[in-house]
């Protein structure tokens, strides 16, 4: 016969542990472990077992005492040892252990006798990620949005079995979807329940697989999805579509569909929550002596009155022009930034005519540099 592992090692806890330890431990490695969970793989009954196993032994103390001490043969009287001539424990029935432990965990049916590999399953949910422009995260859209999703197989209607033919009551568990044997030994008699292995614990055998989903009674297709991206979303927030994952087993619900939204870059705008923050540039000349300049919003270009003497770094506000609220009426605010752009390649006379301009004013003229020099002699004074 294959050879146990250590019942410590299998629930991944020390010897020493408490019994808090043991219980948290048997119901982490039963959750992440329960066939339920993987109808696709026959081998996570076996684990399972295996774990209900290290449970029913470590959290017995009088088991746990004799574990420790002489090993498997202490509890397992296949192994022809241990605790020889012990009597008195009765017959226990490890379906009864699970139902108990898991009968409102949610494991297609709260008995671990019930026939679990036929109870409606929720599909699973599909994650896309979805690029859009930055005016359309603005503003929003209607878009269409093609994926992969796994739907009931027309062909069988979801039965699996080939067209004309059903499926057979499996011969071995007579439907039930699972076996129970009893065995006597020193310590009593010993039930325990497992799915079937002739059936994968369905209770029925399909003789006649439809060819095109080959028994699963499912097939990957691709979907066309008609989405409506909402006005304000950002970058990084997923769109939620209930009901549009893969399709349910057994008549469960459809999975749902999140799409991971990316919004690109855009060359004048850049956003701050719902805020909108821009930066303009004006020529010496607007910024002297004040003039109409035309600000880009998301909605349009609008006419901005900056005054005389604006300087660079000057942050004016357009309420309302920002991005709306996601799901609301409200929208952000425009930040325009101005900045003063310098003339370039000016030709000889333009020069002289500059610095005649210089010569005509005064310190007065200049509010900022003549207070830095004031603060500067002052320092120097001190």
């Amino acid at each position: 016969m294959a050879e146990k592992r250590d019942y410590y090692e299998v629930l991944g806890i020390e010897k020493g542990a408490t019994e808090d330890e043991i219980k948290k431990a048997f119901r982490k490695k039963a959750r992440e472990n329960h066939p339920d969970l993987h109808p696709d793989d026959p081998s996570y009954v076996e684990k399972f077992q295996e774990i209900n196993e290290a449970n029913e032994v470590l959290s017995d103390p009088e088991k746990r005492a004799r574990y420790d001490q002489f090993g498997h043969a202490g509890v397992d009287p296949s192994y022809g040892g241990g605790a020889g001539g012990m009597d008195g424990f009765g017959g226990f029935d490890m379906g009864d252990i699970l139902e108990n432990i898991f009968g409102g965990f949610g494991f297609g049916g709260g008995s671990s006798r019930s026939n679990s590999a036929n109870a409606p399953r929720r599909g699973s949910d599909i994650q896309e990620t979805l690029t859009i422009s930055f005016m359309d995260a603005c503003t929003g859209k209607k878009q269409e949005v093609k994926i992969n999703r796994m739907c009931v197989c027309e062909s069988c209607r979801g039965t699996g079995a080939s067209e004309g033919t059903s499926a057979e009551i499996c011969p071995d568990c007579q439907g039930r979807g699972s076996v129970k044997s009893t065995q006597r030994t020193p310590f009593g008699a010993i039930s325990s329940t497992k799915p079937c292995p002739h059936c994968n614990g369905k209770g029925k055998i399909i003789t006649n697989p439809c060819p095109k989903c080959r028994g699963v009674g499912r097939v990957r297709m691709q979907k066309t999805v008609s989405i409506d991206i909402p006005a304000g979303i950002d970058d990084g927030q997923t769109i939620r579509l209930s009901g549009q994952g893969d399709c349910g087993v057994n008549g469960g619900p459809s999975g749902d569909l999140l799409l991971n939204i990316t919004v690109k870059s855009h060359p004048l705008f850049r956003r701050e929550g719902y805020d909108i923050h821009c930066d303009i540039p004006v020529t010496y000349m607007e910024a002297v002596l004040g003039a109409e300049i035309t600000v880009p919003t998301i909605d349009g270009d609008v006419k901005y009155n900056i005054s005389e003497g604006t300087q660079t770094g000057t942050v004016f506000r357009l309420k309302g022009k920002g991005v709306k609220k996601l799901h609301r009426t409200e929208r952000g605010n425009q930040y325009v930034k101005i900045y003063v752009e310098v003339p370039k390649n000016l030709t000889k006379k333009q020069k002289e005519l500059l610095k005649s301009f210089e010569a005509s004013l005064s310190e007065k003229n200049y509010a900022k540099r003549q207070s830095f020099f004031e603060k500067l002699k002052s320092k120097l004074d001190f």
